[in-house]
């Protein structure tokens, strides 16, 4: 069985902007190829909108909003930023949150908690697994652990850490965030969910439980040869996917930009 299902159809943004294709890398993992097909802004919208989900809620959004327009009624100093402007931690958060997205689009599997919005500092990256996803509904229960990596200009070590951080997940067993999602839950009163977020744990022990691990690696248009190349198969159950542009750099300043618009 796939990790993922197909890429995205009809009238999906990311069906509208990137041509997808499989392969397998050089090493036999399974390889989803996503490249821009000249729609970016299609698909700036779409990531501009999931940005701002990842990073505050829409309560949260509209109370900063009036805040923010009484202060300038009053010529008071407006406060920091919702969204980092360290450019390392836009790029990493924008690839993060790509991978959450596709994750999303492509699999029966929910995310349940925007882990960015509990970042105690915006500028830099988050601990923990980027992406967390699971399938109840599946048989076993379903995990996907994500690790995502931002490089303008892709390398061999950029894959070599993507592939190096899922083998440790795996051998470390249940993913490191486990508890801090379901904790969230708790805290947001959606105490049916969490507790089949816990209950993981023992059908981890219990061997019912299915992890699968996917890398992403955005940057130009060799993000495709760098994964083909350099990805080792010391994970059975691993699927990457490149993602290319001509620019990247400038999709990421751009994205942010409009957020910043936004408020």
């Amino acid at each position: 069985m796939p990790i993922i299902n197909n890429h995205p159809t009809e009238e999906h943004p990311f069906s509208i902007s990137l041509l997808s294709s499989d392969e397998d890398t050089e090493s036999g993992t399974a390889h989803r190829c996503l490249v821009e097909n000249g729609h970016n802004d299609v698909f700036l919208d779409h990531l501009i909108l999931t940005l701002q989900t990842h990073h505050i809620s829409p309560d949260a959004l509209a109370r900063r909003r009036d805040l923010i327009e009484s202060l300038r009624i009053a010529n008071a100093p407006i406060p920091q930023s919702l969204y980092p402007q360290n450019p390392t931690t836009q790029k990493g958060n924008f690839a993060e949150v790509f991978l959450a997205e596709y994750l999303c689009s492509t699999t029966d599997a929910e995310l349940p908690v925007y882990r960015l919005r509990y970042n105690p500092n915006v500028e830099q990256s988050m601990k923990g697994d980027d992406v967390l996803l699971f399938d109840m509904d599946s048989d076993p229960v379903r995990i996907i652990v994500g690790e995502s990596k931002f490089r303008g200009i892709p390398d061999k070590k950029a894959v070599i850490d993507i592939v190096d951080g899922l083998v440790r997940s795996n051998k470390a067993g249940l993913p490191i965030s486990l508890m801090f999602v379901s904790d969230r839950l708790f805290e947001a009163g959606n105490d049916e969910m969490a507790k089949k977020v816990q209950n993981c744990a023992i059908l981890f022990v219990k061997n019912q439980l299915q992890i699968d691990y996917v890398g992403l690696l955005m940057g130009n248009y060799n993000a495709k040869n760098s994964i083909n190349r350099h990805t080792s198969s010391e994970l059975r159950n691993l699927l990457m996917i490149s993602l290319g542009f001509q620019s990247p750099e400038t999709i990421v300043q751009q994205a942010f930009a409009r957020l910043e618009g936004n408020i």
